[in-house]
């Protein structure tokens, strides 16, 4: 039998998703001041660089039903 698209869907997010938060961890890491140096400018930067993507990605999610509305000045 053919895996849904539901299916598929849920495989490959689960795995994307755990992808992601293994870099995040991974990323955090980067932290330790004993072995890195940044400063806060440094960090602005990640994070607005990471919050600007995931608003991205959501948006592609929550977009994805209003492909058909059309507009009308009725």
């Amino acid at each position: 039998m053919a895996e849904s698209k539901h299916d598929k869907f849920l495989r490959i997010a689960e795995a994307r998703t755990n992808k992601i938060i293994d870099m995040v961890r991974l990323l955090s890491n980067c932290s330790n001041k004993a072995t890195y140096e940044y400063d806060e400018v440094d960090i602005k930067k990640i994070f607005s660089t990471l919050e600007q993507e995931l608003k991205s990605c959501k948006s592609k999610f929550q977009d994805s039903g209003d492909k058909d509305n059309k507009f009308t000045l009725r």
